[in-house]
């Protein structure tokens, strides 16, 4: 069947098995429709469906009145910024974040420039159920301006986050895998001007990766093998719309994507302590630090709207998401991949020590993932069979079940797209963590087969 997916969160498909112009042109109407047909900014990462999408969008948006911004292809990040920094009603991203080259799809933006909220979702899709949008006159068109130098501004605020002329002193030789995405736009011209020795994999924004988009250890060996053959002092890997960021320290080892968020909070807290907000999958040693900083830890739901709804409600200094999601709320509430690289510049700027002692200075966990068929409504049994089993953790309800011990947690949640339970755990050792998920996935097969 053509695949297609379409929650509050956007939408995603094959180009041409499930995501088609048409329904393109329908999306972006019901979005300039909601932002009662004002200005909206539009970006995409470097896919080659990209520009065709453009077009479809920018054939939307003007059909009911709107004006575009063309900002091409930029970051999802930078789109965000650029809402709120244009005073804009509204913006879309198109891009499918991590997923393979032949999937696309529209991430929307609300006024504030952040992800829409559960609300604007549901209105959204709403508008989408209604068979004949109200289109404009021809006198009323919307037209579409293009923007080339979308970024400078972006960057510049990221800039602001650091001392700039401390981290230029440093000379530091950084290897940025951009994998032929929308950070290969703007990456480069950040760390040029953070004063860095730069060399980039994957330079060239077509959307071609060399290897699979998603940033995590087993496609980055190509990366590792730069750092180590080059001694840089640090690697970063962002995904196809550089809203993530992974890490490779000086030693040529990945160090993840929940080290990133990790390590940036221990910079910022340490200058300004303050609240912090992760999702309840994101790993523990973020608790630890901000702990270690004397700052109070929040969880939200998971899902980057989640978290940015409860940085907001507890005006939080910092937070994001262990898929590598800095998000830091000076610059806009959206996962920033540019925000964390200036962390970690600075961090290694100011620290005097590498990268690699850094990372190991912080407490060390081992996250262990696995998942089961389940049908939603056995959700429910589910968690409660894993509740009576460890009655003597920390239960947390809402989404799905998170129990806590002292040193370990474990977690199962049902897929919002999918008839399947996903089960986290995490301890300061793989065994221990392989166990306690392996043990779960028992009792939670248990309780789903009666």
């Amino acid at each position: 069947m053509p695949e297609q997916i379409l929650s509050i969160s956007g939408l995603r498909g094959i180009v041409g098995d499930g995501l088609d112009p048409n329904f393109v042109v329908k999306f972006s109407q019901a979005l300039g429709i909601l932002a009662e047909r004002g200005t909206v900014v539009v970006g995409r990462d470097g896919r080659s469906t990209g520009q065709m999408l453009m077009l479809a969008v920018q054939v939307g948006l003007e059909s009911v009145g709107c004006q575009v911004i063309d900002a091409g292809i930029i970051a999802t990040p930078t789109c965000g910024f650029l809402v709120r920094h244009l005073n804009a009603a509204a913006g879309i991203e198109i891009t499918a974040s991590h997923n393979p080259v032949e999937w696309n799809g529209l991430k929307p933006f609300s006024r504030e420039g952040s992800v829409f909220n559960e609300d604007e979702g549901r209105r959204l899709l709403e508008l989408l159920q209604v068979d004949t949008l109200e289109l404009v006159r021809w006198d009323a068109l919307g037209s579409t301006l293009k923007s080339f130098d979308a970024g400078e501004a972006h960057l510049k605020k990221v800039s602001e986050l650091v001392d700039v002329p401390a981290v230029r002193a440093s000379r530091l030789k950084v290897v940025l895998d951009c994998n032929h995405g929308a950070g290969s736009v703007w990456g480069p011209k950040l760390l040029d001007a953070l004063g860095c020795d730069v060399t980039i994999l994957g330079g060239m924004p077509d959307g071609f990766f060399e290897h699979a988009p998603e940033p995590l250890k087993e496609n980055l060996q190509g990366l590792c093998d730069a750092v180590r053959r080059l001694g840089a002092n640090v690697g970063f890997a962002q995904d196809p719309d550089a809203d993530r960021l992974a890490i490779v320290d000086n030693e040529g080892r990945y160090i993840g994507e929940e080290l990133t968020l990790a390590l940036c909070a221990d910079f910022v807290l340490a200058r300004t302590p303050g609240p912090v907000v992760v999702n309840g999958s994101t790993s523990r040693v973020t608790a630890d630090v901000a702990a270690r900083h004397g700052s109070p830890f929040y969880r939200s739901r998971v899902g980057e709207a989640h978290v940015v709804s409860k940085m907001k409600e507890v005006s939080a200094v910092f937070g994001g998401e262990g898929n590598g999601g800095v998000i830091e709320p000076t610059i806009g509430y959206v996962r920033d991949s540019f925000a964390g690289m200036a962390y970690i510049l600075a961090g290694l700027a100011s620290n005097r020590r590498s990268l690699s002692e850094w990372a190991d200075s912080l407490p060390r966990y081992f996250i262990v993932k696995d998942k089961l068929t389940c049908p939603r409504a056995r959700a429910d049994a589910a968690c409660l069979a894993l509740e009576k089993k460890f009655p003597e953790a920390a239960a947390t309800r809402g989404d799905g079940l998170r129990l806590d011990w002292s040193d370990r947690w474990v977690q199962v949640r049902a897929s919002n797209t999918e008839p399947i339970l996903r089960v986290i755990a995490e301890a300061p050792h793989e065994s221990a963590a392989a166990a306690l998920c392996a043990e779960a996935i028992a009792v939670v097969r248990g309780a789903v087969a009666h």
